[in-house]
C-alpha cells in the first residue's frame, strides 16, 4: 500500500526558507513520477513541482527560481527546498506519485511575520 509522510513544515517570516521531506513506501520508488502540491486555507489543491525518476525537475510559474525539488532513490525520499518564502505560499504541502490516489497527512507552512 501507498504511504507518503511529509515533514519539515513550521512558521517562517517572509522571505526566509525551509526544506520540506517525504518518506515514499509501499511502491517502487525509483521509478517514479513524484509530484508537490499545496493546499492554501479555502483554496483548492494545486501542483507546485514534478521530479522525474532522474531528476528532471518542472515547476509551477509561482514557485519558478525560489523552490528547488530533489529526490533521493536511495532512501525513497522527496525534498522541496523553499527560498524567499512569501505569505502566499502559507499552505498544507503533499507529496504523491504521479497516477496516485493516495494522500499523506501534509505538513503545514505558515509565512508570517
Amino acid at each position: 500500500q501507498e504511504r507518503f509522510v511529509e515533514s519539515g513544515g513550521g512558521l517562517v517570516q517572509p522571505g526566509g526558507s525551509l526544506k520540506l521531506s517525504c518518506a515514499a513506501t509501499g511502491f517502487s520508488f525509483d521509478g517514479e513520477i513524484m509530484l508537490w502540491h499545496r493546499q492554501a486555507p479555502e483554496k483548492a489543491r494545486e501542483w507546485v513541482a514534478t521530479v522525474f525518476p532522474a531528476g528532471a525537475t518542472f515547476y509551477t510559474d509561482s514557485v519558478k527560481g525560489r523552490f528547488t525539488a530533489s529526490r533521493d532513490n536511495d532512501k525513497n525520499t522527496v525534498f522541496l527546498q523553499m527560498t524567499d518564502l512569501r505569505p502566499d505560499d502559507t499552505a498544507v504541502y503533499y507529496c504523491q506519485k504521479d497516477g496516485s490516489t493516495t494522500w499523506g497527512q501534509g505538513t503545514q507552512v505558515t509565512v508570517s511575520s
